[in-house]
């Protein structure tokens, strides 16, 4: 095993989430219509970007077909203009929705006079582990921004 490889990718590893938990604290506190603006502003890239998704995802698929993946892998690696265009729908759709930070989700008032709030907050990082899926980069990265968390797609 080649030490000096291990120690390097752990340094990254450990760079990129430190990185990860510093873009947490300030998505924290985010406003909705900064997240939200952000958000439409990813639809409209996956729109006008197209074409240079398509050839680079062409090179993805090149390489794919080069390590001979299975045929359900290089499939759900393959982009079509169908599934960038659902891409930037369900983006919209992540946008739409009411931004759950800050929501109240609970309260309790016991006799003590104590006032008892249960408040929906971001998680902070969150690591996702998935394989061959643009479209899952997208959702989860949507979905993340939107609930006011940083996210490591791996």
């Amino acid at each position: 095993m080649n030490t000096n490889k291990n120690a390097s990718i752990e340094t990254l590893v450990r760079e990129l989430a430190a990185q990860a938990r510093a873009a947490a604290l300030v998505l924290a506190v985010t406003e909705t219509e900064v997240k939200n603006r952000a958000l439409l502003k990813l639809a409209d890239a996956l729109e006008s970007q197209k074409d240079a998704l398509l050839t680079e995802n062409a090179k993805d698929l090149e390489a794919a077909k080069a390590r001979s993946i299975s045929g359900a892998l290089y499939d759900r690696l393959r982009l079509t203009p169908e599934r960038l265009e659902a891409m930037a729908a369900g983006v919209r759709q992540v946008a739409a929705l009411p931004d759950p930070v800050g929501e109240e989700i609970e309260k309790l008032q016991p006799p003590n006079g104590l006032d008892i709030r249960k408040v929906r907050v971001p998680i902070g990082v969150v690591a996702i582990i998935y394989e061959s899926r643009p479209n899952v980069t997208i959702d989860c990265a949507a979905l993340c921004l939107k609930s006011g968390n940083a996210a490591v797609l791996c």
